[in-house]
C-alpha cells in the first residue's frame, strides 16, 4: 500500500459539485503541484481538517476553481494522508481535473480501495467496513439505520463478546493442560458446560438476524398464488402501481411468473405474480403451475389470494393444503361481490387475514400494513448487531456449529484436548468474520462489489 491511489467519490454525471479524493504517502505532494492557493494555504503547509480556495492549474491551463480540503495520517478516512478537491460537478471538468492528478506516483483506485485502506490500516473491522457498502446501498429507512450501526462496531462488538468467551473458556482449559501438577483449581465440567451453553444460545439468536439483513438488503420475496381468475394479477397490479400483467376475465391469461420490486412503507418487495393453481391438461399450463408452487419454496412472504364471493372450492382447499401457515397471509378478494363472511379455517392458521377488493382498491392499506406486521417480526435490535451478508453467516454458522461439537464431546466424556482443538475452530471462524484474521482473497472478495471512489 505504497503507492497513491485517486478517484471521483461523487456518482457519476452533472451535478453542482464533484469531489476527487486522492490518498496515499504522495497525496499532499501531488496537490500541491496542481494546486494554486487564493484563500488559505498550500496543501503541503495545511494541518488536517482544513481547507483553501483555489485553482486547480495543469501547465498553464486553469482547470477550475475549487477547495482542496487535507486530512493528515492517521485521522483520516484510509488512515492515510487525503486529499479532497471539490469542484465544479460536470462531468467532462471533474474527469479531466482527475486526470491531471494521475502520474507516475497516482494511479487510479480500484474498486472499494479507499475503505480497503482503512480496513488494512485498522480504521474499520470487515464487519463495519462491509456496512459502508450496505450504507451506500441502502434502499429505506430502517436499511440505514441498521447499516449505520453495523458501521459504527454493533456486530463486531457483539462477535468480540463472544470470543472473549470462547478466549477465556481456552485459556482455563490450556492452563490446566500445561500446569497438571501445580494447585490450580480443576476445570468444572458443569461450569464449562453452562458457559458454552449460554455462549451457543447468544451465537444462535444472532443468526436469526441474518434473514432480516437479507430482506434489507434484497427486500422480502414475495409471492401471490391462487387459482385462476381470483384476482391476483389485479392485485399485483394494485400493488406496482400500474398495469404490469394482463388482466382478462379468461381463465389462465397469466402463465408465467411476472416480477416486480416495489415498496410498501419501509419495506421493499420483490412481487411476483404466478399462474393461477388449478388442474389443467394444457401443458403450457401445467409448466407454469409448476412454476407457481415452486415459488412457495423460495418465498418469504405468500399473498394467498381467494375469491370471497364464491365458497371455497376443492382447487381452494387443496392449495391451502401446500401453503406454509408461518409465512402466508390469506387475501380475500373481491369483497365488493359479496356479504358473506369470511370463512373460517379448522387447522390453517394464517400470519393474517384480510378482506380486499383489489379492483376498487378497498383496504389496500390494511394489506400493506399487514405486509409491514411480518416484516417487522423478523427484525432485532440494531444495536444487538446483525449478520449482514452471506460471508459472515457462513463464518457464524462454523462456529456455532464448532461449539455445538464441543458442547456435545465434553457431554459424552471426551478429553479436554479434543474440546480445546474444537473451539479453536471456533474462535478462528470468529475472528475471519471480523477480519481479525483473514485471507487476502477473502479482504479482496469483499471489497470488490464496492463502488469505485469508496
Amino acid at each position: 500500500m505504497t503507492d497513491t491511489i485517486a478517484a471521483i467519490a461523487t456518482p457519476s454525471g452533472t451535478g453542482g459539485m464533484a469531489v476527487i479524493r486522492i490518498s496515499g504517502s504522495q497525496a499532499i505532494a501531488r496537490a500541491d503541484s496542481l494546486f494554486s492557493v487564493i484563500r488559505g494555504k498550500k496543501p503541503s503547509e495545511m494541518p488536517g481538517y482544513t481547507c483553501s480556495y483555489g485553482y486547480i492549474k495543469q501547465e498553464n491551463d486553469c482547470l477550475d476553481d475549487v477547495i482542496l480540503t487535507v486530512f493528515r495520517a492517521p485521522h483520516s478516512y484510509t488512515g492515510e494522508d487525503v486529499v479532497e478537491i471539490s469542484c465544479h460537478g460536470g462531468r467532462f471538468l471533474s474527469q479531466k481535473i482527475l486526470r491531471a492528478v494521475f502520474c507516475e506516483d497516482v494511479r487510479p483506485a480500484e474498486a472499494g480501495e479507499f475503505t480497503k485502506r482503512a480496513f488494512l490500516n485498522g480504521k474499520l473491522s470487515l464487519t463495519q467496513a462491509e456496512a459502508v457498502a450496505d450504507l451506500i446501498s441502502a434502499s429505506g429507512e430502517n436499511a440505514v439505520r441498521y447499516a449505520r450501526m453495523l458501521r459504527d462496531g454493533a456486530t463486531f462488538r457483539k462477535i468480540s463478546g463472544f470470543s472473549a468467551v470462547l478466549f477465556e473458556i481456552l485459556s482455563d482449559l490450556a492452563v490446566w493442560a500445561d500446569y497438571p501438577d501445580e494447585d490450580i483449581p480443576g476445570v468444572d465440567d458443569s461450569v464449562l458446560c453452562r458457559k458454552l451453553t449460554d455462549l451457543l444460545s447468544s451465537m444462535q439468536m444472532l443468526m436469526k438476524s441474518y434473514d432480516y439483513g437479507r430482506i434489507l438488503r434484497e427486500g422480502l420475496h414475495t409471492v401471490i398464488v391462487g387459482k385462476p381468475n381470483v384476482g391476483k394479477s389485479t392485485l399485483f397490479n394494485t400493488l406496482s402501481g400500474y398495469e404490469r400483467s394482463i388482466v382478462t376475465d379468461i381463465a389462465g391469461t397469466t402463465r408465467d411468473v411476472v416480477e416486480e420490486q416495489i415498496r410498501i412503507g419501509d419495506v421493499i418487495l420483490r412481487l411476483s405474480d404466478t399462474a393461477g393453481v388449478h388442474g389443467t391438461e394444457d401443458r403450457i399450463e401445467q409448466i407454469g403451475v409448476e412454476r407457481s408452487l415452486a415459488s412457495l419454496e423460495q418465498a418469504d412472504l405468500i399473498l394467498a389470494v381467494f375469491d370471497m364471493s364464491a365458497p371455497l372450492s376443492g382447487e381452494d382447499k387443496a392449495l391451502l393444503e401446500k401453503l406454509p401457515a408461518e409465512k402466508t397471509i390469506v387475501v380475500y378478494n373481491k369483497s365488493d361481490k359479496s356479504d358473506r363472511p369470511i370463512p373460517e379455517f379448522s387447522t390453517f392458521q394464517p400470519v393474517e387475514t384480510v378482506e380486499i377488493s383489489a379492483k376498487h382498491q378497498k383496504n389496500i392499506t390494511e394489506l400493506e400494513q399487514a405486509v409491514e406486521r411480518f416484516a417487522g417480526r423478523h427484525a432485532t435490535p440494531a444495536e444487538d448487531g446483525m449478520i449482514a451478508n452471506e460471508r459472515q453467516r457462513m463464518c457464524l454458522e462454523q462456529a456455532v456449529h464448532a461449539v455445538e461439537e464441543a458442547l456435545n464431546a465434553l457431554q459424552t466424556g471426551l478429553a479436554y484436548d479434543a474440546v480445546t482443538v474444537i473451539l479453536e475452530e471456533a474462535a478462528d471462524a470468529l475472528l475471519q468474520l471480523t477480519g481479525e484474521r483473514v485471507t487476502d482473497k477473502v479482504v479482496d472478495t469483499v471489497f470488490e462489489r464496492f463502488c469505485v471512489g469508496k
